[in-house]
């Protein structure tokens, strides 16, 4: 297929694209680069490129006849989120529906969607979450991803768009290669972050809120990694159908809390990693974990690395071999 990427010099989007390309799949990625890296791509797929200009992006999606969008742009910070909604309602929602509004000038009419765990809020019981669980996000991230979902169903059926929106838990990891990885500036990623302090690059892991309902008091979150994240938006890709929307939750169906993941890391990289104890971050539900029964039953997805160990060592040899991120 000939694949139109918006975000795809971003993390999750680059690892997309490599696998796509390396599928034999054809890419044009459309990016500003605001968070995303050059560097992360290959020669000549990159057009430079804001959501918010809708006569360039109408001009790049009716430059050659694409076969479905990959729309990865958007911020994505919880905490930001919350002192800064106006900046996610703009970027996540309005600059979306240009997106929505060049691929029906261009003709492209199916489209997959990075949309993400924080539509649900905090969960309702204990269970895995499944993709019939109450949507009521609790922060503008949350709220903005959900806005678009429902733009989604709408296009659907009044413009015969075929779309599905991909639910993702706690994405992390690196390109088993050891190609590319993950590089944000400022970094707000738990693996990430422990990698940093691992290598010496920040002092210590601040754990935001150690009084939650669970075992140790601090979050619990579900970890998938990027390319097993990469591996469903093609599959998800190849199953597009005009005028049908569907929905699936990506994780392992296994959570981990802040402290594990810091003692996995301690095993991975042989060290302690210093730690301490702060306040909660408004807009944290304490526990997501994710049920990925449907897209594995419909699709025949399953995660690759399930282990939360093999997770982090792929991203500490990322980091390991760029102590300087992408440099760019």
């Amino acid at each position: 297929m000939n694949v139109f990427v918006t975000g795809g010099a971003g993390y999750i989007g680059s690892h997309t694209v490599k696998l796509l390309l390396e599928q034999g799949h054809r890419v044009m990625v459309y990016d500003n680069l605001s968070e995303g890296h050059s560097s992360s791509l290959p020669q000549g797929v990159l057009v430079r490129g804001d959501l918010g200009d809708l006569q360039t992006l109408t001009q790049a999606l009716s430059s050659e006849p694409f076969d479905a969008v990959m729309h990865f742009a958007a911020h994505c910070y919880v905490g930001e989120s919350m002192v800064d909604p106006e900046k996610y309602y703009i970027n996540n929602t309005l600059n979306s529906l240009n997106l929505l509004r060049a691929m029906r000038v261009a003709g492209v009419q199916k489209i997959v969607f990075s949309s993400t765990a924080a539509t649900y809020g905090n969960p309702q019981d204990d269970s895995l979450i499944r993709e019939d669980h109450p949507q009521n996000p609790i922060n503008p991230y949350g709220r903005t991803k959900l806005q678009f979902e429902e733009m989604l169903a709408d296009y659907a059926r009044a413009y015969k768009f075929g779309y599905t929106a991909l639910r993702y838990f706690n994405a992390a990891g690196a390109a088993p290669d050891g190609s590319i990885g993950e590089d944000h500036d400022p970094e707000t990623h738990l693996i990430p972050i422990v990698i940093e302090a691992a290598l010496g690059k920040r002092e210590k892991v601040n754990i935001f809120g150690t009084d939650y309902s669970t075992p140790d008091g601090t979050c619990v979150r579900d970890y998938i990694h990027v390319y097993d994240l990469a591996q469903a938006h093609i599959l998800a890709l190849q199953a597009l159908a005009p005028g049908e929307g569907r929905m699936y939750n990506l994780g392992n169906g296994q959570g981990y809390s802040v402290r594990q993941v810091i003692e996995a890391a301690e095993r991975v990289v042989g060290q302690s990693i210093a730690s301490e104890e702060s306040p909660r971050r408004p807009g944290d539900p304490p526990v997501l974990v994710a049920s990925s029964e449907r897209i594995s039953k419909e699709l025949g997805w399953k995660p690759q690395f399930a282990d939360l160990e093999e997770i982090i060592r792929t991203a500490w040899n990322w980091h390991k071999s760029h102590p300087e991120g992408y440099g760019d």
